[in-house]
């Protein structure tokens, strides 16, 4: 049995114990080694030690429905790095409410009031950009654009945006092998769309991946859950309306039955929505009238929000 088929027979036996909110970006990087790769093509720097990186990330930050965090403190630096798929005008603002718990935790009972000054690792904050909308290599964001009144007030927070999608920023994918791994994945999925269904477009994405040797390692590992993280994913926005016009059960049931309608497992579905037994049956059952989000886009080039 070749490898790829092996990959595929495990996808389908292997129990996915994975936070399905995750993002496929952060369940790569959540390797300490990954990650150091990554910290060490942005810096220049050439760590190797992966004890000298200390992962802090906020695990139930609220004002972040997907997990798509990852912070970590390395020497003096306290780096906050994400992922995102669409412009977001507001993560100077998330960032600043994320530093300031980050901050909070690492001190704890320190008493401030001393006259000796309290030294803080130094905050950066760097967003991977994957969307389709902004074509730039790299931007930065600002939290004074926020200001009411247009000034700069006292306050500022600078947030660096970095744009992942294959074919750009070369010179930093070729220092980091998963990055460069992870923007070519996201852009087979985005091919594969245009000719199939979103669970086949995952897995032959995988394959190709296994096949050119990109990430081999980590998608023979993890298959079953990076398909499941990346039709999450895809369908995002989908599942924000669901749960908006339909409340919660609803929204899952809506789900169940689109997955079911894809051909996929319930045993798997369950895992990946949490719908009941008694849920997964409605789903099943084509007479429960359950309305369909209109959010759900229709054509490929209308998508933004992919892994």
């Amino acid at each position: 049995m070749n490898e790829i088929m092996k990959s595929e027979k495990e996808a389908e036996e292997v129990p996915v114990y994975y936070q399905y909110k995750d993002r496929v970006f952060r369940f790569l990087f959540r390797e300490k080694r990954r990650l150091l790769e990554l910290y060490n093509a942005l810096n220049g720097t050439a760590y190797n030690d992966e004890d000298a990186l200390t992962v802090n990330t906020l695990e139930n930050a609220i004002f972040i429905k997907m997990k798509n965090d990852l912070s970590f403190i390395i020497g003096c630096d306290m780096c906050l790095y994400e992922h995102q798929s669409t412009n977001c005008p507001n993560m100077p603002l998330r960032g600043l409410l994320y530093f300031a718990d980050l901050y909070k935790k690492l001190l704890g009972n320190t008493d401030l009031s001393i006259t000796r000054l309290v030294k803080i690792p130094t905050p950066h904050y760097i967003v991977f950009y994957n969307g389709l909308t902004n074509k730039e290599n790299e931007f930065s964001l600002k939290l004074s654009d926020a200001f009411d009144d247009g000034s700069t007030g006292c306050i500022e927070l600078s947030v660096r945006v970095i744009n992942i999608n294959f074919g750009y920023n070369k010179e930093l994918s070729g220092k980091c092998r998963a990055l460069h791994g992870y923007a070519y994945f996201v852009a087979e999925i985005r091919k594969n769309l245009r000719q199939m269904e979103l669970t086949q477009a995952a897995m032959e994405a995988v394959n190709e991946c296994i096949k050119n040797d990109i990430l081999k390692d980590f998608f023979l590992e993890h298959k079953s859950e990076v398909i499941a993280l990346s039709i999450y994913e895809y369908n995002e926005e989908y599942v924000r309306k669901a749960l908006y016009e339909d409340g919660e059960k609803n929204s899952r049931i809506s789900i169940a039955r689109k997955m079911l309608l894809e051909g996929m497992d319930k045993n798997f579905i369950t895992r990946l929505t949490g719908c009941s037994d008694e849920e997964i049956s409605e789903a099943a059952n084509p007479s429960r009238p359950i309305p369909e989000p209109s959010a759900y886009p229709d054509k490929i080039d209308e998508m933004t929000d992919l892994p």
